[in-house]
C-alpha cells in the first residue's frame, strides 16, 4: 500500500499545465547564467534567495515564457539578472492564474543562491507544502559577455580586484556597467602632459554588502594587466567584475624599441618597422636611435635633420606599412617632440608637418622646447599613410611614442 502525504498534494490551481521548454525569445540582451531542473512529478528546484532583490511578477504558463520575463527585467529600473521558476501550492500565484514566477535583481546571482525550496504550508491541506520547479537565471551580457569596444583589445577580467597602477589619469563614475561608455571617457580624456594620451581602462562594479552601488572606469596611460589588479575593495565595499582594455594602437612600434642594433649608441635611416628619407642631396635626414639619453622613454627615438650634421635639409619620417585603418573613422594622431639638442637659438625655426595621405593637415613650431605632447584629428579613407617631415638641422626634431587611436 502507498502512503500519500500531503507534502505530495498539488493544489487543484497548481495543476495547470506546465510548459517544458522555453518560449522563443527576441530579448538577445541576455546570456542564459544557469538552468533549471525538469518539470516532472519527483523533479524539484530551488529559487535565488539572495542580496539585489527587486521584484517580482508571473508571466503567461502556457508556456516557459522566457521572453516575457526578459522584457520585464528590462522594464525594471536597474535590472541586470532575472530568475523564472515555478511554484506550486501558493495560492496567491494560483489567484493570479499563473505558477511562473518571474523575479529580478540588480545583481547577477549564481547556482550558489539557489536556496529557497519553499517548504511552506499556503495551500489549505490536504494540499502539499509549496515547492518549486525549474529555475533558471539569466543576465545581461553587458556584464557576463560584454563585447570588446571598436579600437580596443581586451585584457583581463572578469576579476574582484581594481588597477593600482602607474600612469593614473582618474576616473570617472558611469551609469551601469557600461563598457562603450568606460572607452569613450578614454578617447576623449585630456591628455597627459607626462604620459600623453589614454591608453587603458579599467571598468569595476562596487558592491556593498552584497548590493551593487557604483560603476567606476579608471584610466591610465601605461597599459595596465591583471598583476596590477589588486585592490579588492575595503570594508563593506568589494571590487567585483573588473575588465581591463588596452587601445590598439594602429601604428607599429610607435616608441621605435624594436630598434636594438646595438646596446649603447647606434642609429640607421630605416628599419624593419620605420624609413627615413631624405631630399636630392641631403644625408640621413631622417632617423632612428638607439640611445636612452635621447628618447621620451625606453631606448628608442626618431631624429628629423641630418643626424651627421652635414646638410639644412628636412626629411621625412613614416612607417613601413600602411596603417590597418577602416574608411570613415575618425582616429587621433599622437605624439611627443622635443626640439632641444642644438641652442635655442639655432632651436628656433624649429618645425614638423604631421602628414596623412600625403597632405599635411597640422604643422607645428615649438621653437626651443622639451619633450612634448601633441595630437591631431584626422579621417580614414582606409589603410591610409602616415608621415613627418622637418628637422632641418641644426633645428633638429625628436619624435617619440607616436600613436595612431580610434576615436
Amino acid at each position: 500500500m502507498t502512503t500519500v502525504t500531503s507534502r505530495d498534494i498539488i493544489s487543484s490551481e497548481s495543476r495547470r499545465a506546465v510548459a517544458t521548454s522555453p518560449s522563443p525569445s527576441s530579448n538577445s540582451k541576455y546570456d542564459l547564467v544557469f538552468s533549471g531542473t525538469g518539470t516532472g512529478p519527483d523533479d524539484r528546484d530551488a529559487s535565488i534567495q539572495g542580496a539585489a532583490y527587486l521584484t517580482f511578477t508571473v508571466v503567461d504558463n502556457s508556456t516557459y515564457n522566457v521572453g516575457a520575463c526578459l522584457d520585464f527585467c528590462d522594464s525594471v529600473s536597474s535590472c541586470v539578472f532575472a530568475n523564472l521558476y515555478y511554484e506550486f501550492n501558493n495560492p496567491g500565484l494560483d489567484a493570479g492564474k499563473s505558477n511562473l514566477k518571474c523575479a529580478v535583481y540588480s545583481d547577477i546571482r549564481t547556482t550558489k543562491e539557489k536556496t529557497n525550496f519553499g517548504g511552506q504550508q499556503l495551500a489549505p491541506l490536504p494540499s502539499g507544502l509549496t515547492f518549486i520547479q525549474k529555475s533558471s537565471g539569466f543576465a545581461l551580457k553587458s556584464l557576463t559577455n560584454p563585447p570588446t569596444p571598436s579600437g580596443y583589445e581586451p585584457v583581463f577580467g572578469p576579476l574582484d580586484g581594481a588597477n593600482n597602477a602607474p600612469g593614473y589619469m582618474g576616473f570617472a563614475f558611469l551609469n551601469s556597467y557600461d563598457v562603450d561608455a568606460c572607452a569613450q571617457e578614454c578617447n576623449t580624456r585630456g591628455a597627459d602632459g607626462q604620459g600623453g594620451a589614454c591608453q587603458f581602462f579599467n571598468i569595476w562594479r562596487a558592491v556593498v554588502n552584497g548590493n551593487p552601488t557604483t560603476y567606476t572606469c579608471s584610466m591610465y596611460f601605461i597599459v595596465a594587466d591583471a598583476s596590477s589588479a589588486v585592490n579588492t575593495g575595503q570594508g563593506d565595499l568589494k571590487v567585483t567584475l573588473s575588465r581591463g582594455y588596452k587601445r590598439t594602437n594602429f601604428v607599429i612600434d610607435g616608441g621605435f624599441e624594436g630598434f636594438n642594433e646595438c646596446d649603447d649608441f647606434c642609429f640607421e635611416s630605416s628599419y624593419a618597422n620605420w624609413i627615413g628619407t631624405s631630399p636630392a642631396g641631403g644625408d640621413t635626414d631622417a632617423s632612428i636611435f638607439f640611445f636612452p639619453d635621447f628618447a621620451h622613454a625606453g631606448n628608442g627615438v626618431a631624429l628629423l635633420g641630418s643626424a651627421n650634421g652635414v646638410d639644412a635639409l628636412a626629411g621625412t619620417l613614416a612607417p613601413t606599412k600602411p596603417l590597418a585603418t577602416v574608411a570613415g573613422k575618425k582616429y587621433s594622431i599622437g605624439f611627443f617632440h622635443a626640439s632641444s639638442f642644438a641652442p635655442p637659438s639655432q632651436e628656433a625655426p624649429a618645425f614638423v608637418d604631421i602628414q596623412w595621405n600625403g597632405a599635411t593637415v597640422a604643422t607645428i613650431r615649438p621653437g626651443f622646447s622639451g619633450w612634448a605632447f601633441f595630437q591631431f584629428t584626422v579621417e580614414a579613407k582606409g589603410s591610409d599613410l602616415l608621415s613627418f617631415h622637418g628637422g632641418a638641422a641644426p633645428a633638429w626634431s625628436f619624435l617619440d611614442d607616436i600613436s595612431v587611436f580610434e576615436l
